[in-house]
């Protein structure tokens, strides 16, 4: 088996993928393409006000909108966003196109790979969801998925938002109440800042799905403060499902 070697350092591959019972999931930014979702939004509006945007300012005006100190749980968030990056954007500062904004994530797509291999992956794991949407938002992103999930956590769920430790905890008390504990998990993900730095912090095994891998910069995710090496690390879910798959082969 072997795995992509991440952007400043080489994973530890100190276990095998069949050692792991659950597989968390991030799902905003690693299965869903919620930056693709925005800003075809936005440029939508854009063309009908006879404006155009580019689309990676639009992602970084909204990442310093989202992370306000006044922002709400996302997606409804959007909504106000929209009112601070609009004029940033010469775009109308109306309420009703911050509506649209928040109701576009009802048609947000799953990244190509995303379904495939969340199914395949089903075959050997209890697949987590584990989002700072809100389970509205996350009742969409299923049906785009395919419902794979074992069990989901949202931020209605959680009453808080990753990277905070405790959305991680009421994932760890749910497994430990099926008798398992947060070593029988493997974190998958793309945040780093939301996710790969808390979960090694947390003593979790993880996998970086480096989306941007093709980019510059985080796009319309916050930047760490520092970068966390992953335990393993693939640029799509389509390698990292195949990567799964022929290791299970290996052991059979």
């Amino acid at each position: 088996m072997s795995n992509s070697v991440a952007r400043r350092g080489e994973p530890v591959l100190a276990r095998g993928f069949s050692e792991f019972k659950y597989m968390t999931f991030d799902v905003v930014g690693t299965l869903i393409d919620f930056e693709g979702g925005i800003t075809s939004c936005l440029a939508g509006i854009a063309a009908e006000s006879g404006v155009s945007i580019d689309g990676e300012e639009a992602l970084a005006l909204y990442r310093q909108a989202r992370y306000m100190p006044d922002a709400g749980l996302f997606p409804d968030d959007l909504a106000r966003v929209y009112m601070v990056i609009a004029p940033r954007l010469a775009l109308p500062a109306e309420e009703k196109y911050g509506v649209r904004l928040r109701d576009s994530v009802s048609t947000w797509q799953g990244f190509p790979d995303s379904a495939a291999a969340l199914a395949d992956l089903a075959k050997s794991h209890k697949l987590i969801a584990m989002t700072n949407a809100r389970r509205w938002a996350l009742d969409h992103f299923e049906k785009q998925l395919g419902s794979p999930f074992f069990a989901a956590f949202t931020a209605d769920d959680t009453g808080t938002e990753k990277p905070d430790p405790a959305f991680f905890q009421a994932v760890f008390d749910f497994v430990a109440s099926r008798g398992d504990s947060k070593d029988d998990i493997l974190h998958v993900a793309q945040s780093q800042y939301h996710d790969i730095g808390i979960s090694r912090a947390l003593g979790m095994a993880n996998c970086w799905i480096e989306r941007r891998h093709a980019q510059k910069g985080y796009g319309g995710t916050i930047e760490p403060e520092r970068f966390t090496v992953p335990d393993y690390h693939f640029t799509s879910m389509a390698a990292f499902a195949a990567a799964v798959r022929e290791s299970l082969k290996e052991r059979t």
